[in-house]
């Protein structure tokens, strides 16, 4: 890879084959049925075709040219008569005309003439042509389902597919580039299944079909024929093998332009506060460029397919009306006239096959590179899960214990079958975290948390303070598990947090995260987000509690109000204050607050601090925090320092010991 946009991946004829089986198989699984069916309409539909070019013999052979021999026949056998009667003057006219009289009579009445058998041909060829015209009907439409058909089926699996990635797969890859395989890659597959795909099968069966006429017709012409036929292939496939490069590194470009578009526009405001709007303009604009530079790459090379196969294909009929015509006026071959011209139309048939694939060749080149990237998506990984401890509706027993219910009482416990057979254990889901001499790093080459161990009692509040890149927010990111440790152990009520069902263990937690996102819909279904089954009145209340129900009755239409574009119509200390109400209607037993003031001003953030204050009570919560002032009344504050705990206490206990904490509070450097 030399820069961006210039990768292009090595494509093997055999990974090509593979691409296209699994397209196949993707296809008949589904649709094995339909395809079937769609094989015979267009086997019966290029045999009435081919019916059409077979007539042109019968219709020569079998009518024209005897019909012109028996006029040839009629008029010197005419010629003799005359003759006859100009030699016998003895003869009056009046027999000279009845003879021909006669003669003319006999022409009419001959048998040879055959125009009743004729007329059946035609009325023949004309059901055969008919059938065809329905049997193509029925196919095309069939087609039609089943391309798009196959298209809903592959956006859904593609799409459950994304749902089930892990967190890290997104941090690694472009959003935009993401949307270009549900967009431009698959729809490339619709027309690959909708159009290339058939036209190849139609080649496979006229090709077929029209070479057993061929052969049966004149084999020695027919070699004549696969001799242009063997050279028409050679050259498409070397034009396909350049081409295909070619839409591998489109299709991987067009990803990357989409990407960049997708970023620039989500940073607008930033591009214009710094006025870098040339600066993006000229990333967008190479880009652009290498993108035109592929597809012009690729579609030059599939675009000269079509002219130099009918181009061979002409040549191939030049040779074939050449050497037929010679051997028939030589009668080295014994060939007839409508044998000659009904084979150089089964030679057209023969070699338009081959140009009609070339035609769909870009098409069917730019969906194996879009298949690639599809395929790519639906082979990652996806997020492994081997918990099997359950979070389940408890009530509690006059002895104390728990036992699972289908009734949501408000106390939720652990579910926790023992592998040894011993039975199921119940614990009640309180909200306590250890961190016991954890590791963890993105990749395996870096560390970036060294030697994490930390207590959380169920109901303390824990805040994490640093600099940026200190480790606050990917402490948080291990509790729920978006990323998996490499060392140590984590405990969530003193179990084992890899045994905790991933599902499970994130719905006891609620995230308030800096970067909200909202989802298009009302206030009140954004809200109800954190949980499903809440009642308005649920998610009202939990409103009140973050202290959003004012802005939100002051809305146009209140609850109901319809937010789009990530709430674009809302400020973003509105959207905070919603994405705090969602938390608060989870009712979870551990809150994360990540940043969760940041964009809130100082007088909406001491109305917020009430609603947190009172959400965060008897709730184990973890805070990150830049303003420390918002985390002073923390049970223990943790100092982080490129990935270490480096202090933890009380907001006092640090002032007091004056270190990093200390500095970052007041602003004043401690010096040796």
């Amino acid at each position: 890879m030399t820069r961006r946009g210039q990768f292009v991946p090595k494509q093997s004829m055999k990974g090509q084959w593979a691409i296209l089986k699994r397209i196949l198989g993707f296809v008949m699984q589904r649709y094995a049925v339909h395809v079937v069916i769609v094989v015979i309409l267009i086997g019966i539909t290029t045999w009435c075709t081919l019916q059409s070019t077979l007539f042109t013999r019968t219709l020569i052979d079998g009518y024209i040219s005897p019909m012109v021999r028996y006029q040839q026949q009629q008029g010197v056998e005419l010629a003799e008569t005359a003759a006859q009667h100009t030699e016998s003057a003895a003869d009056d006219s009046a027999s000279a005309d009845a003879s021909e009289e006669k003669t003319k009579n006999q022409a009419v009445k001959d048998p040879a003439v055959g125009f009743p058998e004729l007329l059946q041909e035609i009325f023949r060829l004309a059901v055969i042509l008919a059938v065809g015209v329905l049997t193509s009907y029925t196919s095309n439409r069939i087609l039609s389902s089943v391309s798009q058909g196959t298209m809903l089926a592959l956006r859904k699996e593609l799409f459950g597919k994304m749902e089930r990635l892990p967190i890290r797969y997104f941090d690694t890859h472009s959003h935009g580039d993401i949307m270009s395989i549900y967009t431009n890659d698959v729809d490339t597959l619709r027309q690959l299944v909708g159009q290339s795909l058939p036209t190849f099968v139609d080649s496979i069966i006229t090709v077929a079909m029209t070479f057993y006429s061929m052969v049966t017709m004149s084999w020695h012409l027919t070699i004549v024929s696969l001799v242009m036929l063997g050279v028409t292939m050679f050259v498409s496939a070397k034009l396909a093998s350049r081409a295909g490069k070619g839409f591998a590194r489109q299709q991987k470009t067009l990803g990357e332009l989409n990407g960049y578009i997708e970023e620039m526009t989500g940073g607008q405001r930033v591009i214009k506060v710094f006025n870098h709007e040339e600066e993006a303009q000229a990333g967008f604009d190479q880009l652009n460029e290498e993108l035109r530079d592929a597809a012009t790459t690729a579609n030059s090379t599939t675009n000269i397919m079509g002219p130099i196969n009918n181009n061979l294909g002409h040549i191939s009929y030049v040779i074939c009306a050449m050497s037929g015509a010679l051997a028939a006026i030589t009668g080295f071959i014994p060939l007839q006239i409508g044998q000659i011209v009904s084979f150089l139309e089964l030679n057209r048939n023969f070699s338009r096959p081959i140009s009609q694939v070339s035609q769909q060749m870009n098409s069917i080149v730019m969906a194996m590179a879009g298949a690639r990237r599809v395929f790519e998506l639906m082979d990652e990984e996806p997020e492994t899960d081997d918990g099997y401890v359950q979070l389940v509706n408890a009530k509690e027993l006059p002895d104390g214990t728990l036992t699972e219910t289908d009734e949501r009482t408000g106390v939720w416990a652990w579910k926790h079958p023992h592998q040894d057979g011993s039975g199921i254990t119940y614990t009640r889901l309180e909200g306590g975290v250890t961190f016991n001499d954890v590791d963890f790093g993105y990749t395996p080459e870096k560390t970036v948390l060294h030697n994490i161990t930390l207590y959380a009692e169920p109901g303390q509040k824990i805040a994490f303070v640093g600099g940026t890149g200190a480790g606050k927010t990917t402490i948080t990111n291990l509790i729920n598990r978006f990323y998996d440790i490499q060392d140590g152990k984590i405990r969530y009520d003193e179990i084992n947090v890899n045994k905790i069902r991933k599902d499970d263990l994130r719905r006891s937690l609620a995230m308030v995260l800096q970067d909200t996102h909202l989802f298009t819909g009302t206030v009140m279904e954004n809200i109800r987000y954190g949980r499903l089954e809440a009642t308005d009145e649920e998610c009202v209340e939990a409103a009140r509690k973050a202290n959003a129900d004012g802005f939100i009755r002051r809305l146009p239409d209140g609850y109901d109000t319809m937010l789009r574009g990530d709430g674009s119509n809302l400020s973003q200390g509105q959207r905070q204050l919603l994405a705090i109400a969602r938390a608060a209607v989870a009712d979870p037993p551990c809150l994360i607050l990540d940043e969760a003031t940041s964009s809130i001003d100082t007088r909406t953030e001491s109305l917020v601090q009430q609603g947190m204050d009172a959400l965060m009570q008897g709730r184990t919560t973890f805070v990150i925090a830049h303003r420390l002032s918002t985390v002073r009344n923390s049970d223990c504050i943790m100092v982080l320092d490129q990935g270490r705990i480096i202090e933890r206490g009380t907001h006092d206990q640090l002032i007091e010991q004056k270190g990093k904490y200390y500095e970052l509070y007041t602003g004043n450097q401690i010096t040796a």
